[in-house]
């Protein structure tokens, strides 16, 4: 295996892991977010603040995604 071929597939196994994060984050706010469409303002605050920790972990993704693109060609 080349060394290219190693770092693209931990790159991509990372940049998986991330997603799923991500993916957690979401669901984690599920239960708040239909308390605080309820009307429970401290479920809207806790939504609130999951909301900067998903954007902070997408745009995350997004940076990485874009080095990946521009270090790797044609691999992301």
């Amino acid at each position: 295996m080349s060394l290219q071929f190693l770092r693209a597939t931990n790159t991509m196994e990372a940049l998986m892991q991330e997603y799923e994060n991500l993916k957690r984050l979401v669901a984690e706010a599920e239960e708040d977010v239909n308390k605080a469409v309820g009307g429970n303002k401290a479920a809207g605050t806790r939504v609130r603040k999951k909301m900067q920790e998903i954007k902070a972990a997408a745009t995350d993704i997004r940076k990485k995604i874009l080095e990946n693109r521009n270090t790797e060609p044609g691999v992301a």
